[in-house]
């Protein structure tokens, strides 16, 4: 019993830690738009990088975190 609830704790950590990274990849997302429209679109692009770059960092961290289940 105690190992499930541990599982599940977890478990909740870890979508935690997805809805982090998902969440600062969509803020940068909607930055590198408004920089392209509104400032200056070599700024959006380079905004924009930073989208696959936070999903990259994202997998990595969650594929150690959940190996260590």
């Amino acid at each position: 019993m105690t190992t499930l609830v541990s599982t599940i704790r977890s478990l909740d950590s870890f979508h935690g830690t997805k809805l982090i990274f998902l969440a600062a990849a969509f803020v940068s997302f909607l930055l590198s738009v408004t920089l392209w429209f509104l400032v200056d679109r070599e700024l959006g692009l380079f905004v924009g990088l930073w989208v696959p770059a936070i999903h990259s960092l994202g997998t990595l961290v969650l594929t150690g975190e959940r190996d260590s289940l």
